[in-house]
């Protein structure tokens, strides 16, 4: 880093803004040239009082990242996007992605801190955590990029690390949080430094006595095929996907199969499904982002949807199911909003059915 390089950005030691952003509860960071470096509290950003940052000043802090976090800068010296995770001792866990925009690098780092989160500060209802002591089946978590699903997932996987002897085996793109062993064995890899890929990790986690499996992400034909294979020889199998309803959860998985196919998969998702919890994250009243969830369980009837392709039926299922734990969408706003947790307007913004939402809001 030459003298000038590092002018405009010697005040920014890159340590120090970790440790800023943990005191200050930070969600993100965001160094992008043209600008200071941003904080995400919330759902607001915070712009830090610095000079905005120059090309020069981004190199010289994703250099320092890579430092401190003792990683290759292969990728990025040949032009490709980043993303891994390492531990600031002391201060906490940190997601980087570090691409390239408008020719300049840039950066965004997730804050995470250390140990495992409360489901009771975050507002997990125990409806979504009893999914933690299901034995074998497909478990999903859905939702759009940055709703929670990683937190859920570790809420989870803590239950039963907590609950019961088990062998948990995690792939992850990177690992987020560390699970230490507690009654069961948590052995975490992480994609592109402990296993290729999650096709292979899947391979090889068959052969190790497996009882529950954490797919990071169900991404593509070859990785839900295999998830739900793996499924079939009994083990818990927890994994993601960006979908915003149950039976677009349902559709997701369905659309990756040759039509030939579809109605083989219906049969086996119908055996082994045994939930999706479809979640969100929206302000309340104080601008504090609480999550929202869609909670399906496994039912007869709702095994009986699946197999003979009767979709549109599920959200009535889930609205009769709420002995099981059930709720829709909407359901779960307009109990917000009746809590006084969160603004009419917010359950507006987030629901599935604008119409029949003005209706139930009165």
């Amino acid at each position: 880093m030459t003298d000038v390089e590092k002018k405009a950005y010697e005040s920014m030691e890159i340590r120090t803004i970790l440790e800023q952003a943990v005191r200050k509860d930070v969600k993100d960071i965001f160094v992008v040239a043209g600008l200071p470096i941003t904080y995400k509290i919330g759902n607001v950003q915070e712009r830090l009082d610095r000079p905005k940052m120059i090309p020069s000043d981004i190199r010289a802090c994703v250099d320092d990242i890579y430092e401190i976090s003792g990683r290759s800068k292969t990728n990025v010296e040949k032009g490709l996007d980043d993303d891994f995770s390492f531990a600031l001792p002391g201060t906490g866990r940190f997601r980087v992605n570090v691409f390239r925009q408008r020719g300049s690098l840039a950066a965004v780092i997730r804050v995470i801190r250390f140990g495992l989160p409360d489901p009771a500060e975050l507002s997990i209802p125990e409806s979504v955590l009893s999914l933690a002591d299901t034995k074998k089946g497909l478990v999903l978590i859905t939702g759009s990029a940055g709703s929670g699903k990683s937190t859920t997932l570790a809420c989870l996987i803590d239950r039963i690390n907590a609950s019961r002897e088990a062998h948990i085996i995690t792939m992850e793109d990177p690992i987020e949080y560390i699970h230490p062993h507690k009654k069961s064995i948590v052995t975490q890899r992480e994609i592109s430094i402990d296993t290729p890929g999650y096709m292979d990790s899947l391979r090889s986690a068959l052969r190790e006595s497996p009882d529950v499996i954490l797919l990071g992400e169900m991404r593509d034909y070859d990785t839900v095929s295999a998830a739900i294979t793996s499924a079939e020889t009994g083990v818990l199998l927890l994994s993601t996907l960006h979908t915003s309803s149950a039976a677009n959860t349902i559709n997701r998985i369905l659309d990756v199969f040759p039509a030939n196919q579809q109605q083989q998969v219906k049969i086996q998702l119908s055996q082994m499904l045994k939930g999706i919890v479809c979640q969100q994250l929206i302000p309340d009243v104080n601008g504090t982002l609480i999550p929202a969830f869609e909670i399906m369980k496994s039912t007869t009837a709702i095994q009986n949807m699946i197999r003979e392709d009767k979709l549109h039926q599920l959200e009535s299922a889930m609205q009769a199911g709420a002995a099981e734990g059930m709720c829709t969408m909407d359901g779960s706003l307009l109990k917000l909003y009746k809590e006084g947790r969160i603004a009419k307007e917010t359950a507006l913004m987030a629901c599935a059915n604008y119409e029949n939402m003005v209706k139930r809001l009165g």
